[in-house]
């Protein structure tokens, strides 16, 4: 449990000290304790998810999940890293704005990718979880999905009266076919409407429609409390008009309320530590924003030393409150819990 005065760790990894090990060791060019770790935790799909993406991201040189791919060219977990790996790099070359035809080059070594690793594991959600991101680029979604041709039309189109924006359903029914209510393949369908949608609040009615529903995953409770973090970005992202009252409406304080009772509140503490940190300090910002202070004292002790930058770094940024985001979080923290 936290302190006013625990010491602050940035990380996205949590308390998740054999993650944490291997991030250390691909840092310096060694892969057998990612190896170890994803095989260990086998088909918890929830786990791998939340692990294969982190690993994907902290690895100091991602050529060191070629060199283990190139070793055991039919080891499942090697080719759903490399997957991973090259799904970024075809993210990175786009947002650093090269050219079309290197994009679409590595989107094409990406997609190559991940069809084999889908092929090793077919039961795995991963390599469609990352199939579902590469759509976020500039081309027609159908491209990245290995069935199009066999679905019937439109193929962008949800047969949900409640739900009529248009996106890459499919491969987040493959997604939820082999892991329903899984948290990554949400987050980046809810990417996916941000960025590609041409219809204004598509990703906040995709979040609210998703709770309403009924989730089977209680996590995505905290999805409306991401895309209202988008929406501040892009109305209030210099702190002008409104942006001290964006976060004290009766909306906010509903969905991190609702986030609150029907996922948090039912975690026993001794899991905490295996919660998605990112998830955590939404929910922590949004409580304490709308003046809910006694459930984020909550919220802050499960949190215990560790903190992901976001939301809080933007919105430090957005106010100008102090020259580092962390003071201002430390401020937050220690006033909640004394």
């Amino acid at each position: 449990m936290a302190s006013p005065d625990a010491p602050l760790i940035v990380s996205p990894v949590g308390a998740d000290t054999d993650l944490r090990a291997a991030l250390e060791d691909l840092k310096m060019g060694r892969h057998l304790s990612a190896r170890d770790l994803l095989a260990r935790t086998g088909p918890n799909w929830a786990l791998r998810t939340t692990r294969s993406q982190l690993l994907a991201a902290g690895a100091g040189e991602p050529g060191v999940f070629k060199t283990w791919r190139d070793e055991e060219p039919n080891n499942r977990d090697a080719a759903m890293m490399w997957g991973r790996v090259l799904t970024r790099a075809a993210l990175a070359a786009y947002h650093s704005n090269q050219s079309q035809q290197v994009v679409a080059r590595a989107a094409g070594l990406a997609r190559q990718a991940l069809y084999q690793a889908r092929v090793l594991w077919p039961a795995c959600p991963v390599p469609w979880v990352d199939l579902l991101k590469l759509t976020q680029l500039p081309f027609a979604p159908h491209h990245f999905d290995p069935h199009a041709h066999e679905r019937p039309m439109p193929w962008d189109a949800l047969r949900d009266p409640a739900m009529h924006h248009r996106g890459p359903w499919p491969l987040l029914a493959e997604i939820n076919k082999r892991h329903p209510g899984n948290r990554e393949g949400h987050h980046r369908m809810r990417e996916w409407f941000l960025n590609r949608s041409r219809e204004p609040g598509a990703a906040m009615n995709y979040s609210c429609w998703l709770v309403a529903m009924g989730t089977l995953n209680p996590e995505l409770q905290v999805m409306p409390l991401y895309a209202l973090m988008d929406l501040y970005r892009r109305r209030h992202g210099d702190g002008q008009n409104g942006a001290l009252t964006f976060w004290q409406t009766a909306q906010v304080r509903h969905y991190a309320c609702k986030a609150y009772d029907d996922w948090f509140a039912d975690i026993a503490p001794v899991e905490y530590p295996w919660q998605p940190l990112s998830d955590l300090s939404h929910l922590a910002h949004a409580l304490v924003a709308c003046g809910e202070n006694e459930r984020a004292a909550y919220v802050f002790r499960a949190m215990g030393p560790y903190v992901t930058p976001q939301p809080w770094q933007d919105i430090n940024a957005s106010l100008g409150r102090s020259a580092d985001w962390r003071d201002e979080f430390l401020r937050i923290r220690a006033s909640v819990l004394r």
